[in-house]
Formats: C-alpha cells, structure tokens, sequence
C-alpha cells in the first residue's frame, strides 16, 4: 500500500534569490566552489520545498559576458564537500548589452522538483561575466 495517494501542496509561497548579482566565475564541476553569494534557495527546515522554476536575469547597469549557468542540489551540508553536490541543469546565457531603451531578456529554468528538508540549490557561472546575473527561484514550502 502506498504511504501516500493524496496530491501534496505548498503550504505557503516562497521566492528566493541572491544575496547580489553573480560575476566571478566557478569552473568546478563539482560544485566545491560555491558560495554564499550562489546560493538560491533553502528548502523548509523541517518539510521541506518545492521549486517550479529558476528564472535568470543580466544585470541592468551593465554589459554582460556569455557565459553558461549550472543549477546544483546542496544536500544541506558543506559544498566543500563534492559528494554532497549534484549538477542538475545548466543553462547557456549570451552576452548582454544594458540599455534604457529596451528590455533584458530573461530566462528560465523549469524544475518542478521537490526537496528534502534542508537541501539547497546553488546557481555558478562558468565564465567570469564583468556585471554579472542574478539567480530568483519560485516556489513553495511544505
């Protein structure tokens, strides 16, 4: 018998991002790398989360360097540590003009996964970008 044949449903909304625009690079694979300043969302201590989506975004101050984005699943421990991280998408992002006069593009990184209490995303670029990104997730708490 199964432990659970209802539909489950965030209890309250939650959107997260980073604390600033990413611009340093972070070439490891592994995820060893990351830092703070990549951190994107933080599941519900003791429920856990949902995440629908990652939407990135160029910095509007400033032009951008093409580079790519990997999205990371932190178990919640060190990201010292490379067997708590796994990849799990990675995104390419072009190089940006900033302007007045129109809109930067944005774009968007469908997860539609749950996650265990705790456990984190991570977002690296993997070629330093002089203005930089910045990283929003969408989601809900358990």
């Amino acid at each position: 018998m199964a432990a659970n044949n209802d539909p489950i449903y965030s209890r309250t909304p939650d959107i997260q991002w980073q604390p600033q625009f990413m611009s340093a690079a972070d070439t490891t694979i592994t995820g060893t790398g990351l830092g703070a300043n990549n951190l994107v969302f933080t599941a519900d201590a003791t429920n856990g989360g949902y995440v629908q989506k990652i939407r990135l975004r160029a910095t509007n101050v400033g032009n951008t360097t093409a580079t790519v984005a990997r999205i990371f699943i932190n178990n919640g421990a060190t990201t010292g540590t490379a067997a708590n991280n796994v990849i799990y998408d990675e995104i390419s992002l072009p190089a940006t003009t900033a302007t007045n006069a129109a809109a930067t593009a944005n774009y968007e990184v469908p997860m539609n996964i749950a996650l265990p209490a705790g456990y984190r995303l991570y977002v690296n670029l993997g070629t330093a970008s002089v203005n930089g990104w910045i990283a929003c997730a969408i989601g809900g708490k358990y």
